[in-house]
């Protein structure tokens, strides 16, 4: 079996000394080590003529780094039982990782507790990693504590709660999202809105209540909150604006009211707050916003790194886009 190279043997090739190819391995500038451009081209050549791959282990030990993320999920992401919701908080974590030449390790093998996965147990593999992503619609708050006090690096999708300490996470602007739609549906002439969903629970959930409540207040209309309702008692409460949690209820609506001989949005309109977690009709073009899921991956990635490089707590909101659908029309 052929020796394996070394630094040395890459520094001896190239006529330079084992500090100056640790330099260009690592890609550093530091103010008094900076390497002439015609030297860093000529350790280049060499690695990439010998085809040397840099010691993960040898790296790990020199920055107490090795350059791989994790990326824990509260629940199952694949298959599609849920409707693709997570796959493209996926693809932008696996982009911005590719980007930062990062390795992505996905933690699985976590045990479930009363029904649910837990960071933490016997056999916890979560310091593997440099730092971790969280991901899940909710996250259990003993882990995150744990997390926070043991000092281990993580950046959490969507906005969470301090859990004995602020809480580094990317979420979405739902407060802003569900108040632009409220704004719409009042210039419209919309003067009795309900809220159809949980509410509460999952930050999300509840931000998402907040925005709605804010709004219609702000407005001086009337704005009733129903977890779980039907077409009859939203028409006997003479709501004329739905605002529905989740995707596939708004469309159950839409398909209710089409069997009662409705029009929609000529007698009710019915507007979405995100994006489908449970199967939903293709057919039924809810107007909503979209959830800028990649887009929290991969800034997800990008807070992880200041984690990791300066220690702080990122916390951070992205907007959400306005989808125009064909469900929200005049009262």
């Amino acid at each position: 079996m052929a020796k394996r190279l070394t630094q040395q043997d890459i520094a001896r090739m190239a006529g330079v000394s084992q500090a100056t190819v640790s330099l260009v391995l690592n890609n550093r500038q530091d103010g008094g080590a900076r390497i002439a451009p015609e030297t860093r081209t000529r350790v280049l050549e060499v690695i990439r003529r010998t085809g040397y791959v840099a010691n993960p282990i040898a790296r790990r030990l020199h920055d107490q780094r090795n350059r791989i993320l994790g990326v824990f999920t509260y629940e199952a992401v694949f298959p599609s039982t849920r409707a693709d919701f997570y796959q493209p908080f996926l693809e932008g974590i696996e982009e911005q990782a590719e980007e930062a030449g990062c390795d992505l390790l996905l933690f699985t093998s976590a045990k479930a507790a009363g029904g649910r996965r837990r960071i933490f147990s016997d056999d916890s593999r979560i310091r593997l990693a440099d730092g971790c992503v969280l991901l899940g619609r909710t996250l259990d708050r003993g882990d995150l504590a744990q997390m926070l006090t043991e000092g281990i690096p993580f950046v959490s999708i969507g906005r969470r709660d301090d859990a004995g300490g602020p809480v580094p996470h990317v979420g979405a602007d739902y407060p802003a999202a569900v108040c632009d739609l409220v704004d719409r549906a009042v210039a419209l002439g919309h003067r009795r809105f309900a809220y159809v969903g949980a509410g509460k629970g999952a930050e999300s959930s509840a931000d998402r209540l907040r925005g709605f409540r804010e709004a219609v207040a702000a407005h001086g209309v009337d704005g009733i909150h129903v977890p779980f309702t039907g077409l009859d008692q939203l028409l006997g409460a003479g709501v004329t604006a739905v605002l529905t949690e989740e995707v596939s209820d708004g469309a159950a609506l839409v398909l209710a009211a089409r069997d009662r001989g409705l029009s929609v949005p000529g007698d009710l309109s019915v507007l979405m707050l995100g994006a489908a977690t449970r199967p939903a009709p293709d057919d039924v073009a809810l107007t909503g916003f979209r959830i800028p899921r990649r887009e929290m991956g991969r800034r997800a990635v990008q807070a992880l790194t200041e984690v990791l490089e300066r220690g702080s707590t990122p916390q951070e909101l992205l907007a959400c886009e306005f989808i125009e659908g064909s469900t929200l029309g005049r009262a």
